[in-house]
């Protein structure tokens, strides 16, 4: 089992440590979950208030927090969440490192080019004309089409499929039941209402440190290429339709919803089940609330909540309002009686 004393820690992470340096931690927990030898973490006051009766062996908390005691020790950071983030990395058990090379259950096609310090799983399958860059991993049941590239040291896990000619830069991730590529949406309708599929010629291209949830999709443009930039975040249960647009290190949140030719700026956030109609623009830095409806463009940099979208202040406004129509509706008892008794003296 891996340890560190909390001085050992406090020297890795560049804290400053109250209390004894030699308490033994050994693993990570939340703040009310965690025991002996364990470290957690209160970055919020609302956490801070439940310290006390936490169990920890020692927290990382703010610089300035001020803490009652009794306390455990504490390891004062600049950031909480970056530190914790790195404490964990130090606890988590080693990485499962698969063996190099292709796995003889495997399909690789002749005509497709490995890189070096390449792993190919158990029936995945590569097919021709595709490129697997230096130090990939393609866990077993994974899929590669007809010409599809992939950069240095990407890694997708059981089940995740890149469609053919679709390109993936260095470091991408895809998890479980990914799917890069599916076709789009798309269809011509008749008078009589029947649909005949239109061809979805393009490609997907994911920039470098891409991350693509479990059972999230992201669909081939319709010409052209549909595309995720660098360092985005994209959770589980997310579609991302034909011809997108989603700008550096953005997030989407689980099942987000972006229709065709949506296009989002650098840094947007997109929190859980936020739907965007398809044709619009979100500018940089732009945060979408959980559950928000988006039918048309929005500026960036604020945060807009409700259905239709609309920016945070407003929202609060609106609900307010709402909040004071049980008090208008008896208002307006009140005064229907007062003027049917006024109008029965006039009588």
């Amino acid at each position: 089992m891996f340890t560190l004393t909390t001085g050992e820690l406090a020297a890795k992470l560049g804290a400053a440590l109250e209390g004894s340096p030699g308490v033994v931690l050994r693993g990570v927990a939340d703040l009310r979950a965690a025991g002996e030898g364990q470290l957690s973490f209160a970055g919020s006051s609302r956490y801070l208030s439940e310290l006390a009766a936490s169990g920890a062996a020692a927290v990382i908390v703010p610089k300035g927090a001020v803490i009652a005691a009794p306390k455990p020790a504490l390891l004062r950071v600049a950031d909480v969440d970056e530190a914790f983030a790195a404490a964990c990395g130090l606890f988590a058990p080693p990485a499962v490192v698969p063996p190099r090379g292709v796995h003889p259950q495997a399909f690789v096609s002749p005509q497709a080019q490995l890189g070096e310090n390449v792993s190919v799983g158990a029936f995945a399958v590569v097919e021709a004309g595709a490129e697997i860059g230096e130090g990939a991993t393609l866990h077993p049941q994974t899929y590669v089409g007809r010409e599809a590239k992939l950069g240095r040291d990407c890694l997708l896990y059981p089940f995740a499929s890149v469609r053919e000619r679709c390109v993936l830069g260095d470091r991408v991730i895809l998890h479980n039941g990914a799917v890069i590529g599916s076709d789009g949406f798309g269809y011509a309708v008749d008078a009589q209402g029947v649909r005949t599929k239109i061809p979805q010629t393009g490609i997907v291209a994911l920039e470098d440190d891409v991350e693509i949830g479990a059972n999230a999709t992201v669909d081939r443009a319709r010409f052209g290429e549909t595309r995720v930039g660098k360092g985005t975040k994209v959770d589980n249960l997310v579609m991302i339709a034909h011809n997108c647009v989603i700008g550096e290190h953005s997030v989407l949140c689980s099942q987000v919803g972006l229709a065709g030719t949506t296009t989002l700026g650098k840094h947007v956030i997109c929190a859980g089940q936020a739907g965007l109609a398809g044709h619009l623009t979100v500018g940089d830095g732009a945060v979408i609330g959980a559950q928000a409806g988006v039918p048309k463009d929005l500026p960036g940099g604020q945060m807009y909540l409700g259905a239709p979208a609309v920016p945070r202040l407003e929202f609060g406004k609106s609900l307010a309002h709402v909040a004071g129509i049980p008090k208008l509706k008896e208002k307006l008892k009140e005064l229907e009686i007062r003027l049917a008794a006024l109008e029965q003296g006039d009588a």
